[in-house]
């Protein structure tokens, strides 16, 4: 294998580029010409130009809290973001930097970048590696992203490469008023998309979404999530977001209980994405959904059976669990083949818990699977009727609202 730079981030490019990731001249020119090995000193080579995120921080708990983005994700939030030679950038999340050096390349000479970040190490990484890759024009700052940077106002586009809970206010009033603002929101519970928002009259809608997540932003608009271990052997954990009410100690246990399984008669073909049935399940369920990350020693002994390798959504009521599975029907003529959707309950009444997931996963089914979703950040506010497929999300500040429509 090649051990070239320029040669693994020409079959970078070439593979995202043939799997329509990359669409435009302009982000395809960016990614091919930006050393991203530069910006990930001490990665192996081929690591740094993997289609995979690598990891660059942890806490002191030793969970992740910064990383550079999968590439498939950053160009896909560059083809969003629509930057024209010229504009003036802002960026929440300078991470390692290498974000900013491909916006740079978008915006040209005449344009500006300016990216934040809350941690000084951080900031001093991004400059050095900027400055090693001979980008000149970002500024990198040390600051919370969700204030923004209003001495560079107004700019032109505005993204986030940190996922939010809420739009920050600075950010709205930051952006041109014919600008565009690309943003990672966390939805409810584990539902997060990457969404374009532009001003229309009466608030801000979107043009359009993509599944993504990130690391949560830090600072006043602090996103933190917690894990929730639920075998003894620390291989099936919930992970908790702060509007989700799961009482570890009721859940101890809970795997041991009664397995009760319901199958939906809700079918998926091969490589089609589970989103918008999890977005309608994060809407509906009153305590939404939740990854349920697990480890294969918990299958092998048969603890869980989760829908994917990784785990499952699930979804938690007292001392009951609920969790998607799958199973696959038989081959069809020409080879062929569906996936049904099923649901797994543990706990008291974790049949009960099943059966109501299950339900709502008909409902999207039958009325909602071929609609598409709507999402908005209205300035005045504006009433849920879930009867129609409308729900408001309510935030601090700027409750969003995602219709089916």
């Amino acid at each position: 294998m090649t051990s070239d730079p320029a040669d693994l981030r020409a079959a970078l490019t070439d593979a995202l580029r043939a799997e329509n990731i990359i669409r435009t001249p302009g982000v395809e020119a960016a990614i091919r010409a930006t050393p991203r090995h530069l910006f990930l000193p001490g990665v192996p080579l081929e690591q740094a130009y993997a289609d995979a995120p690598v990891y660059t921080k942890t806490d002191g708990r030793g969970a992740s809290i910064s990383a550079a983005s999968q590439p498939r994700i950053v160009a896909m939030m560059l083809e969003q973001l629509d930057v024209r030679p010229g504009h003036r950038v802002m960026e929440a999340g300078a991470g390692t930097g290498y974000n900013a050096a491909l916006l740079a390349a978008l915006t040209g000479d005449n344009g500006r970048v300016v990216t934040l970040d809350v941690d000084e190490d951080l900031v001093d990484g991004a400059r050095k590696h900027l400055a090693t890759a001979g980008v000149t024009n970002v500024d990198v700052i040390l600051g919370d992203g969700a204030l923004g940077c209003p001495d560079g106002a107004p700019y032109d586009r505005i993204i986030a490469t940190v996922g939010a809970y809420e739009t920050p206010t600075a950010w709205l009033e930051q952006l041109a008023p014919h600008g565009r603002l690309v943003v990672p929101l966390r939805l409810r519970g584990a539902a997060s998309r990457s969404i374009i928002f532009q001003r229309h009259d009466g608030g801000w809608r979107d043009q359009g979404s993509e599944l993504a997540v990130f690391m949560p932003l830090r600072g006043i608009g602090d996103d933190a999530r917690r894990q929730v271990p639920i075998t003894p052997e620390q291989d099936v954990i919930l992970q908790v977001h702060k509007e989700q009410d799961v009482d570890a100690a009721a859940l101890a246990g809970v795997l041991d209980t009664e397995r009760r399984r319901i199958w939906t008669n809700v079918f998926f073909p091969p490589m089609v994405p589970y989103e918008w049935m999890d977005l309608w399940l994060a809407c509906r369920l009153d305590n939404a959904i939740m990854r349920m990350n697990v480890q294969p020693t918990a299958i092998e002994r048969g603890a869980v059976t989760p829908m994917f390798p990784w785990g499952a959504m699930s979804t938690t009521r007292g001392a009951d669990l609920a969790y998607l599975t799958i199973r696959p029907t038989p081959s069809g003529p020409d080879g062929s083949r569906l996936y049904e959707v099923g649901v797994i309950g543990h706990g008291p009444d974790g049949a009960g818990l099943a059966a109501l997931v299950s339900e709502e996963i008909r409902v999207w089914n039958a009325t909602y699977r071929s609609r598409g979703v709507r999402f908005e950040i209205p300035d005045a506010p504006v009433k849920a009727d879930h009867a129609v497929g409308r729900f408001v999300l309510p935030r601090p500040q700027h409750p969003i609202t995602v219709t089916w429509q």
